[in-house]
């Protein structure tokens, strides 16, 4: 039995001794190479240039539209006032409105004289 108990003591020595191995670190290289790194940086690089590119062009097209937005307004205004001062204009040449005038300078409407002008 003495042997037995010599054998479960060796087996018990030896599990100790193996335990304390130490785990050796592998150091794995990235996958990812330098040239892979640089277009990557590259492409990101574009994609915010082409993006800060797209937005300032959209900030330039809104400035514009509301300057053409102002800019017709104020032709549409003026057009109004044109069309108020044609009326104006047709208003003031008629003829009881001149005969009128004419009468109160102290002229007088001799009818020999006149001559009917058809448009």
């Amino acid at each position: 039995m003495s042997n037995l108990a010599h054998k479960i003591q060796r087996q018990h020595e030896e599990r100790q001794q193996q335990a304390p191995k130490k785990n050796v670190v592998i150091k794995k290289r990235a996958k990812i190479t330098l040239g892979e790194k640089v277009l990557g940086y590259m492409f990101i690089g574009l994609l915010a240039f082409g993006s800060i590119h797209i937005i300032s062009n959209n900030n330039t097209i809104y400035q514009v539209n509301s300057e053409i937005q102002t800019l017709e307004g104020t032709v549409a205004t003026q057009i109004n006032k044109n069309r108020e001062l044609e009326l104006q204009v047709a208003e003031e040449s008629s003829y009881e409105r001149i005969l009128e005038k004419a009468k109160d300078l102290g002229l007088s409407l001799n009818e020999n004289n006149v001559k009917n002008v058809r448009d």
